[in-house]
């Protein structure tokens, strides 16, 4: 079919964890190569052209940082992800200062090494158009192709931004990408070349985000995820979730000046007067990071956008599981089109894998959309529904919105898993496998 799939090379000591991991990327439609340690996957990248670099980062011998190191001194052309079974700040920090895009710790799940593999890619494809010196408007492909007057405008915002230096805020609902324009105004600006660093607050407890984010460099140790962000980007996610002493240390090193110290860009998915209003956020760090606003609009609110999208999608994620792109139903289109997309971009991104995935020669049709999706679009169509399908649509919403996350999902819904995944299979039509089984 003359299509190419993207090469990945899986680095570890352990034959248990490259047969898993080889058989997970081989079966999500990457071509997969494997080596059991440092020297075997340097002959390897000095014959084979590899997109992305999965490697353990304790093996006998020769560390996993110090091939890290050695692909971005010579394969610029390849991402790397670090995984370990031995997690600390301090080997998440060195690995970023390596020159890692991700840091994993064992044991993950296959949703969280799909992500961050897919992750490593858009990467990779954002650094490569740069080093083409294409238009900055292919950096916002794949999550931000669109001709809606809104996405016009992001991306004016996106190429004022790129060429500054201030503090940023991006806002909008999950799903809507405020990590991808983080990441797209660092890699088309003049940063570029300095490290990216995510730091998800929600997912750090509340009494360790100091010590994650500046270390304690009293004690002699590591600067934290500060430090590793060095003259780059240092990214907050969630950023009313940050306490508030970690509110107001973020206002001192903002307001310092000092050279040399990373750029500041942070997100939220709630409104930020609102934030202000109800206490989670400072005023005064509101108002450091308000002067660049990026406000990303929900996808619903985005027209036709979701067509090109989905056609996009489905293109790139073909090409990449060496499949023929399969042709949607005009029935198939009017649901894509009518869908509120609870989820946005992320959502659909989703949707679009498991229907290229699947989808047979005659193609992608209304029936082979997830029914909960046809159960919202049907709610446009009558003015009474069932209680199932109010049920249906509230579960769909939340799912989204943790990101297919079902342990979250549940205790959002205030019931248990297996409920849950009974409830979610009904809607089905009893046959959807539950993903964390």
């Amino acid at each position: 079919m003359g299509l190419t799939k993207d090469r990945i090379l899986v680095v570890d000591d352990a034959p248990d964890t490259l047969e898993v991991i080889e058989r997970n990327l081989t079966g999500a439609g990457y071509s997969v190569l494997t080596a059991p340690g440092v020297r075997e996957a340097v002959e390897i990248l000095e014959s084979h052209a590899i997109d992305v670099v999965i490697t353990d980062m304790k093996m006998p011998g020769i560390s996993g940082l110090d091939l890290v190191r050695h692909v971005r001194e010579n394969c610029p052309e390849s991402a790397v992800l670090m995984i370990t079974g031995y997690p600390s700040l301090d080997g998440a920090v060195k690995a970023v200062k390596a020159g890692a895009e991700d840091f994993l710790a064992k044991p993950f799940t296959d949703e969280e090494l799909m992500r961050a593999v897919s992750d490593a890619l858009d990467k990779l494809q954002a650094r490569r158009a740069l080093a083409q010196g294409g238009d900055s408007r292919s950096l916002l492909e794949p999550g931000f192709i669109g001709e809606s007057a809104a996405m016009r405008r992001i991306e004016r915002s996106v190429r004022r931004a790129a060429a500054g230096a201030r503090p940023m805020l991006v806002t909008g609902e999950t799903g809507t990408g405020k990590e991808l324009i983080a990441r797209t105004v660092h890699y088309s600006g003049p940063r570029a070349g300095e490290p990216f660093v995510s730091v998800q607050l929600a997912s750090i407890p509340a009494d360790k985000v100091e010590v994650e984010l500046f270390g304690r460099p009293e004690a002699g140790g590591q600067a934290g995820l500060y430090g590793a962000a060095s003259a780059g980007t240092l990214y907050l996610d969630d950023l009313e979730l940050a306490p508030p002493s970690v509110q107001q240390a973020l206002v001192r090193v903002m307001e310092s000046g000092s050279a040399g110290r990373p750029r500041f860009i942070a997100s939220t998915c709630r409104d930020p007067q609102g934030l202000i209003k109800r206490g989670p956020l400072r005023e005064n760090l509101y108002f450091l990071f308000s002067a660049n606003l990026i406000e990303l609009p929900p996808l619903r609110d985005r027209g036709d956008d979701v067509l090109l999208l989905a056609r996009a999608f489905a293109s790139g994620l073909a090409a990449r599981a060496g499949r023929d792109v399969p042709r949607f139903s005009d029935q198939a289109i009017h649901v894509l089109r009518t869908y509120t997309w609870p989820g946005n971009v992320r959502e659909l991104r989703s949707v679009i894998e498991q229907l290229v995935l699947s989808a047979g020669p005659e193609g992608i049709d209304a029936t082979d959309l997830p029914a909960l999706m046809r159960f919202s679009v049907l709610r446009d169509r009558a003015a009474l529904r069932t209680l199932a399908e109010v049920e249906s649509e509230h579960i769909a919403h939340v799912l989204a919105s943790v990101g297919g996350n079902r342990s979250r999902a549940a205790e959002v819904l205030g019931i248990d898993r297996k409920t849950l995944r009974d409830k979610v299979k009904r809607a089905a039509g009893g046959a959807e496998p539950d993903p964390d089984d």
